[in-house]
Formats: structure tokens, sequence, C-alpha cells
């Protein structure tokens, strides 16, 4: 029997934008997954500083992003458990949940250039069957150099080809701020929840 292969997408999601959904249904191709799982994080380490949208508010966008793609699914990891939330423990909790899955681990470039600074990476690239890194055009990723401080990372990496949207949900958040067309970057259902909540104002 097969195993699944089950992908794990994570953010803040604040908003979560049509630029996700399309950066998710690209590395869901590609990589041949049979599922895929969106982890909202509550409050990241690496965010703790940062003013984020109330935890209620990002979770209902994210369920709306989402409702209509059957295997596209919310996690609820991280959000039924105390902080700080660690990926490497993430990983690890859905390994145990899912013990007949592969974990395919979904991060931006930039994410990957910073692996090194996560908490226990070596663990973390170990505990993941690949990972799956959104690359920027003109972005150089240099596995054989990452190799040399994160052990096993060179073989486990694949790059997702996706379409460049320039989308970001800091640039979202700008331009709801200075009252600025924002309606062709979210799904109409996000879209009508922002609006109806004032939320970024």
């Amino acid at each position: 029997m097969s195993r699944e292969r089950l992908g794990v997408f994570g953010g803040t999601f604040d908003p979560p934008h049509i630029g996700h959904f399309t950066l998710a249904s690209s590395a869901f191709k590609q990589m041949h997954l049979d599922h895929m799982l969106w982890m909202l994080a509550p409050i990241p380490p690496h965010k703790r500083q940062q003013v984020i949208t109330p935890l209620e508010h990002r979770l209902a966008m994210l369920k709306l992003l989402i409702a209509n793609e059957p295997n596209f699914q919310l996690s609820g990891v991280e959000l039924n458990r105390p902080g700080p939330h660690y990926t490497i423990d993430t990983i690890r909790l859905l390994a145990d949940q899912h013990l007949s899955a592969d974990l395919i681990l979904l991060i931006g470039a930039d994410s990957l250039h910073e692996l090194a600074s996560w908490q226990h990476p070596v663990d973390l690239v170990s505990a993941c069957h690949q990972i799956g890194v959104f690359q920027r055009p003109g972005d150089t990723i240099n596995l054989s150099e990452m190799e040399r401080h994160i052990r096993g990372i060179q073989a486990k990496v694949q790059v997702v080809e996706a379409p460049l949207i320039d989308i970001s949900s800091r640039k979202i958040r700008d331009r709801i701020r200075e009252n600025l067309g924002y309606r062709d970057q979210l799904t109409p259902d996000v879209y009508a929840y922002i609006e109806k909540n004032k939320l970024y104002q």
C-alpha cells in the first residue's frame, strides 16, 4: 500500500490571498500530493513584536479561502496547543497523527535561506520526506552550501515552479489602510469578510 503524500503549508495568513492559493495549487500538482494541510500560526516565534490580526478573523478567512477545494484541509495542530510554535514540533505532532503519510513541508525561498536559524533545523529536515520551495525569479538557492550547515537538505529540496504573482499580505494591509483598491487580490468571500468586519483600517 502506497503512503499518502501530505503537504504542510503554514503561515499567519493575515490575510490569506489568491497568491497563497496559487502557490499551494502549484505545489499540490508538482509534488504529487494527495492532501494539503494548511497550518495557521497563532503567533509565529519570529513575529512576536508585530501586530497580528486576531486569530478568529484569520481563521475565518482561511476557511473561506480553501472551502471549495476538497484536497485542502485546515489543521488545528498549532491552534490547539500553547506556544511558542516551532515547525519541528508541528511536524513531529503531524507525524504521530498521520503514521501512514510522508510529510512534505512547503516554504518560501526566503524561509529556506533562514532555515539554519530555525529550531533544530537538521532534525526538521530529517523529519520531512521532502521540502517544497517556492522560488522567486532571480533568487538563487545554493543547496551545496546549505548542506554544510544542515546535513541532508540537498536531497530533500524540490523547487516548485509557480506563476509570478506580485501579491503579499503586507501589501494588501497597506493598500487597505491607504484606501486603495485591493479586491482583485482576494477571493470574493475573503474580500467580503474584510469589508464586513472593517479589518486593517
